[in-house]
């Protein structure tokens, strides 16, 4: 039995030895009877296919999914496993430590289950190892990292995150009964296309929907290369099972005599009070993943100068950003050797001496001299087919013997699965660090892999893994060598936003989509599954490239308000008006950040409707809460009465004095009656402090 913050997950081993099956995951019952088949008639299939074991191998299942997949150098499949009837626990005041330790029926592979959970919140994490202590070659054509069975019958509505850059994080379900549903990427980075997460609820026969107390399960992957998960809900048995794990469509893992490979961390939480609740489970779990440590209110100079990078206009852009009261200046793409488009001068990262004759030190100074700290972006595993390192090291990057090269947005990418290559990465970032005083570092990755793989390496189709753990292993040494630097994970967007990354990167970019109204729709879909405290988020002046409809600079704020404030205009271009409005709003936020960034979020409503609620609770050293309101009726004269919000996630046991009107609320009267809305802030959004008074 492992303990959570709230709950229990039990699991045991069958009384033959062949399998780890789960007896109960939900709310506590103390010592929870095992799983029992006596009850069920199987026919036509194994005991194995219909038991909800926790990782199944090809060879003890026949019919049903399985986690692995063993080939051997005799021809041979499979393995059947026995294990270790005493598993090693470790018990603390803060959680528990589970390991499982089995042996195939050869002898020569062992496979180790780990597990492990905290009291500091409800996630319970799993992965896998399989060791090699033969004398042969093991190949594994799949390897996840668990199997989740999720106690909810055989029906289910499944809530899931899809699209496209700039539309990263769109949320959409399905009901899933008697088949099977599979979300991934091949992409060698998590991907834009689907986010490692879903949330699964089981429905009543008859139901179209699930209802709001049902219990309802999170399943997450923390892994930032391809990946597959893949949802079953079979037609026999009392479980809905989610598998996940590195993608097996394009990997397969080589196990030399002495190898092991171990999976990346898969993540289950249970919530007794429906799907709802799983975004403030999953938010108190990252919270323990993160740096103590100031996110700072950020400029950045990419739309105002694109490629156009030189130090007279960045400094006019300095001077402006610190009028507002920016605490961080960032110089985007177009600083270094040879960078005036995107077809060249990835890889070369020393500055360009035509843009910055005394090189960034002297920006840098500036900056700080104007009170604020500087920061750089950088995209490492880029490289231009004309620059000079490419040109040194064509071997560098992913590519198919006998093919063409392929570029995609004129560029290749190092093969961050060789070792010479992250080295390399990591002394490139450690002279540009110790070139001047940098304090921010954006890390972007504008492609994907594409013809991954090393021809006559044995590991070759491992490229996916290695190039994650090699862009995992830099990260690393960014925070243990530069801690005072802050990193911003950034991929065309969205494209590395998983557990893994957030456990790395101080904050990262979820789209490239800076338009406010297609913004919020973005950000609604993150913050299912993200935090707040990590989501950057810009003003511009950018209309989107959906809904283009003309917002306020007001509501462009509220909107970049719900996360990491950060302003990306070309503030050349903006009047002496709309730049004291700005300064005025960045002083609010800083009023406001720890209740954004420490406190609980709640979302009420459709963004893409009327009258859409965003509410962050503060923590214990700030109670207060803060509403945003983002509204698409401009013609609000019309209406007899201020219109009204009825915000989620109050304090149940507290009065609050609401600072724009007056108002007194509380959690059942802002449920029931509403909390007026009078639109100070601007006429298209509007931002309530609530202050308790009782």
């Amino acid at each position: 039995m492992l303990r959570t913050a709230r709950t229990q997950y039990s699991i045991s081993i069958t009384e033959d030895g062949h399998d780890v099956v789960l007896d109960h995951w939900g709310v506590p019952l103390g010592d929870a009877p095992a799983y029992s088949q006596l009850e069920r008639i199987i026919s036509h299939v194994t005991e194995p296919d219909v038991l909800p074991v926790e990782f199944a191998s090809a060879g003890r299942r026949h019919t049903a999914f399985s986690e692995l997949l063993v080939e051997r150098a005799d021809g041979g499949t499979g393995a059947l496993w026995t294990f270790d009837p005493g598993p090693r626990v470790t018990s603390g005041g803060d959680g528990d430590e589970l390991l499982l330790t089995a042996v195939d029926e050869t002898g020569s592979l062992r496979l180790e289950l780990r597990y492990r959970t905290s009291t500091a919140h409800d996630v319970v994490t799993r992965s896998a190892t399989v060791v090699n202590d033969g004398t042969a070659i093991v190949t594994l054509p799949r390897a996840f990292s668990a199997g989740w069975n999720l106690p909810i019958g055989q029906r289910a509505r499944v809530d899931y995150l899809a699209g496209s850059w700039a539309r990263e994080f769109q949320r959409r379900s399905l009901d899933l009964e008697w088949g099977t549903f599979s979300i991934g990427g091949r992409d060698g980075i998590t991907g834009l296309r689907f986010s490692p997460v879903v949330a699964v609820t089981g429905l009543d026969d008859g139901e179209h929907a699930p209802a709001s107390d049902r219990p309802a399960y999170g399943i997450a992957l923390a892994w930032s290369g391809s990946w597959r998960m893949s949802l079953d809900a079979p037609p026999v048995g009392e479980h809905i099972r989610v598998s996940c794990g590195v993608d097996d469509d394009t990997t397969t893992i080589t196990l030399l005599p002495g190898e092991s490979f171990s999976t990346p961390e898969s993540l289950g939480v249970h919530s007794s009070e429906g799907a709802a609740e799983l975004p403030a489970l999953w938010h108190e779990y990252q919270r323990t993943l993160r740096r103590e440590i100031a996110r700072p209110v950020v400029y950045n100079s990419w739309m105002g100068t694109e490629f156009d990078v030189n130090v007279e206009q960045q400094v006019e852009l300095a001077r402006l950003a610190a009028g507002l009261g920016v605490e961080t200046f960032v110089v985007d793409d177009g600083w270094f050797l040879g960078r005036t488009s995107d077809r060249d001068g990835l890889g070369d990262w020393t500055p360009d001496p035509q843009k910055f004759p005394n090189g960034l030190a002297e920006l840098a100074d500036i900056v700080e001299e104007l009170g604020m700290s500087f920061g750089l972006w950088v995209e490492p595993e880029g490289v231009s087919p004309t620059s000079r390192l490419f040109a040194e090291h064509p071997d560098w990057i992913h590519r198919a013997d006998g093919r063409p090269l392929l570029t995609v947005r004129n560029q290749y990418v190092l093969d961050f699965g060789r070792a010479e290559v992250v080295e390399w990465a990591e002394q490139m970032l450690r002279d540009v660090l110790g070139s001047a005083r940098i304090h921010y570092l954006k890390w972007d990755m504008n492609r994907t892999v594409s013809d991954g793989g090393r021809a006559g390496d044995p590991h070759g189709r491992e490229w996916a893994v290695q190039h994650a753990r090699g862009y995992h292993r830099v990260m690393e040494m960014l925070r243990r060598e530069f801690p005072d630097v802050v990193v911003e994970a950034c991929s065309s967007g969205g494209g590395r936003v998983d557990a893994a990354v957030l456990a790395r990167a101080d904050v990262v970019w979820p789209s490239d989509q800076v338009g406010a109204p297609d913004r919020l729709i973005i950000q609604d879909g993150y913050l299912r599954a993200y935090p707040a405290w990590a989501m950057s988020s810009w003003v511009t002046d950018d209309p989107g490239h959906r809904d283009r409809r003309t917002v306020t600079l007001g509501y462009r704020f509220a909107v970049a308000m719900t996360g990491v404030l950060g302003i990306g205009s070309d503030l050349t271009a903006w009047t002496e008006t709309e730049r004291a409005d700005a300064a005025r709003m960045t002083a609010f936020y800083k009023d406001i950040r720890r209740i954004v960034q420490d406190g609980t979020v709640r979302t009420t409503g459709a963004p893409e409707r009327n009258l859409y609620t965003v509410t962050f609770r503060g923590p214990k050293q700030d109670p207060r809460a803060v509403v945003f309101v983002f509204d698409g009726d401009r013609d609000r004269s019309r209406d007899r009465e201020l219109p009204r919000v009825h915000p989620d996630g109050l304090d149940p046991d507290v009065t609050y004095l609401v600072e724009q009107t007056g108002e007194r609320v509380t959690a059942a009267s802002a449920a029931a009656l509403g909390v007026r809305a009078p639109f100070t802030w601007a006429p298209d959004a509007e931002v309530l402090v609530l202050r308790p008074i009782g």
